[in-house]
């Protein structure tokens, strides 16, 4: 087998891709000859370490570099626990981070590494570091490098911001400049064979949408449409083959570069042109809070936020391009002609719609547990997001918001 090493990203040296050989081999080459650590710091998923060997494989590569280790973390990044990971590896004197696994892993690592860098002891001095009024004037940029082995296509290794979530208030605050993401991202698609349906298909839906919304944002660039499309090529029909046998590995590693491609497209990975997203994205941060998965979020609102705009002439154009691309493909098409849907007649909410149905993901807030009684409170937060104002339809009104909540809420 021969590993592949290269930037993530045409023009931007980090991070940088490593795939083609098994996870714990890239984690030891790396280890010793990219980042010359000797003191290793792994944070390792819960149902990874119960359910898998995957933590104790990495941990046999690592060998006597490993000084440290936390299973599990909860969803959305809880600031508390971030504090016990800082103080953890600042014990052992770590010299390099290790995530395996994805979601609130990943946001972790990233904060954990700027909160070593800026002397954090306790939530209190954590506060200080996010985006808000009380951010420190003086910030240091993080030292310890980050190698992160993902288990999902939520993509967070590949952006320099993370999300912690403040325990007794619930509010996710965000962590930007001088905060860095990973140095390394190890690919192994053999390793997501492991992860839940749940989550393979609905981060890789979330995908998705970080391509659909930036081909049909109102500010969309040709080299970013040009990834953004190589990216739904990859993701759309490499997600139905996952489904239909979730041991193509092939599939899998089209569905891990895909991820990569369209998160260049959407965070400047091209030239630094980064294309603002819209409400799919925007009220999908609202549900994070409600307990809904990110990946979740896209599959009930995406198709959703296309009709919503194609309803009010908003970006017509650049979803029929989207629509006749995907349609395209094979294997869509075989999915669109089984469910009975007309590919000249539909429109792409529809084609949307099919591929998240035939994934069997949710299509309503109503199987996430989101009841009507939660979308008064969610288009007020929403109209607070920026990707809501930027979506190419902008909302402003709270009645604009509800309209899209309506369409999904059952």
């Amino acid at each position: 087998m021969t590993e592949t090493v290269r930037p993530a990203f045409e023009g931007r040296d980090f991070p940088r891709l490593s795939y083609g050989i098994p996870f714990p081999a890239a984690a030891a080459r790396h280890a010793q000859e990219t980042f010359q650590a000797s003191r290793v710091y792994i944070i390792c998923s819960g149902s990874l370490a119960r359910n898998t060997d995957a933590l104790q494989r990495l941990k046999d590569a690592l060998g006597d570099r490993v000084v440290g280790e936390r299973i599990g973390m909860k969803s959305h990044t809880l600031w508390s626990e971030i504090v016990e990971i800082v103080n953890a590896a600042r014990d052992v004197k770590a010299d390099l981070l290790v995530t395996l696994g994805a979601g609130s892993l990943t946001d972790g690592a990233k904060i954990v590494a700027f909160a070593l860098a800026n002397d954090v002891h306790t939530t209190q001095d954590l506060s200080t570091l996010p985006e808000g009024p009380n951010k420190r004037p003086d910030i240091n940029p993080p030292t310890i490098p980050i190698i992160s082995i993902p288990t999902s296509l939520s993509a967070g290794e590949y952006s320099n911001f993370a999300g912690g979530t403040e325990d007794s208030t619930h509010r996710k605050h965000s962590f930007q400049k001088p905060l860095r993401g990973p140095q390394l991202v190890i690919l192994d698609p053999a390793l997501t064979a492991t992860t839940p349906d749940s989550i393979w298909l609905s981060t890789g839906i979330r995908a998705v949408d970080h391509c659909v919304e930036t081909l049909c944002s109102n500010m969309g660039y040709e080299e970013t449409d040009e990834l953004a499309e190589k990216a739904l090529g990859r993701l759309v029909p490499g997600l139905l083959k996952c489904k239909r046998d979730k041991g193509d590995l092939g599939a899998r590693l089209d569905c891990q570069l895909g991820s990569v491609d369209a998160m260049a497209a959407c965070t400047g990975g091209v030239n630094g042109r980064t294309v603002e997203l819209g409400a799919s994205h925007g009220i999908g941060h609202q549900l994070g809070p409600l307990g809904v998965g990110h990946g979740e979020t896209s599959c009930i609102l995406l198709p959703a936020v296309c009709k919503f705009n194609a309803r009010h002439n908003a970006n017509v154009p650049r979803q029929s391009r989207v629509h006749r691309f995907l349609t395209s493909d094979p294997v869509v098409s075989e999915v669109l002609k089984t469910r009975g849907i007309d590919a000249a007649s539909s429109d792409l909410g529809d084609v949307l719609d099919a591929v998240i149905r035939e994934l069997g993901m949710p299509r309503s807030l109503k199987e996430v547990g989101v009841g009507r009684d939660k979308l008064d409170a969610l288009a007020e937060h929403s109209l607070k997001d920026r990707w809501c104002v930027t979506n190419p339809v902008s909302l402003r009104e709270k009645g604009q918001v509800l309209e899209i909540l309506e369409m999904v809420v059952e």
